[in-house]
Parts: C-alpha cells; structure tokens; sequence
C-alpha cells in the first residue's frame, strides 16, 4: 500500500481539514469525503466542492510542470477536457454510499 505525505502545512496548522482522500483499489476508485462541512459553515456545498477541486486541478498541472515540464496552463485544460468528456460518457458506473462521520 502507498499513502502520500500529510503536507506541512496540515502539519503545522491545528485547524487543518481533510477533504477527501483517493484510492485506487479492487480495479476502482475509492473515496473518503468530508461531506457538509461547507454547509455547517453557511456556505454553498456544491459551489465549495467545484472551487477546491479546480484548486487540485491547478496542482496537478503545476506538479506535472515541476516533474516533466509540461505546460500547467494546457495541462490544466487538458485535464478540464477530460472531466467534460468523462461527464458526458463514464468509462465506469460509480458504486458506494455515504456514511457521514468523522474520526
């Protein structure tokens, strides 16, 4: 099994949240969401969700910058093309459910 590092800054900071965690397992994606924690805070749930995972994106395209040198801004889009197309013709049918609760 590999895990990836908490970053510093979670590190450091004795408010940090963890919003979701990802991984591929059993030929699937598996996934542990912090679901409602926008909503307890007064804020639009949806709206909050499309923000930070426009952040990941911009990550990834800088992470893939830093490591191969590609261009962020097209790997960026890139990477937006692909949500568009995969939104439009799932390559798998997403399984699961929600059980709320923190550790």
């Amino acid at each position: 099994m590999k895990t990836l590092v908490i970053p510093p800054a979670a590190q450091r900071d004795d408010k940090a949240i963890q919003m979701i965690s990802g991984w591929i397992a059993e030929q699937g994606l598996h996934c542990t969401l912090n679901v409602g924690m926008w909503d307890s805070q007064g804020r639009n749930e949806p709206a909050a969700w499309g923000i930070m995972l426009a952040d990941v994106i911009r990550h990834v395209a800088n992470a893939l910058q830093e490591s191969n040198g590609s261009d962020a801004t097209e790997t960026a889009l890139q990477i937006v093309e692909s949500l568009r197309v995969e939104f439009n013709d799932p390559t798998s049918g997403v399984q699961g459910g929600f059980h709320p609760g923190h550790s």
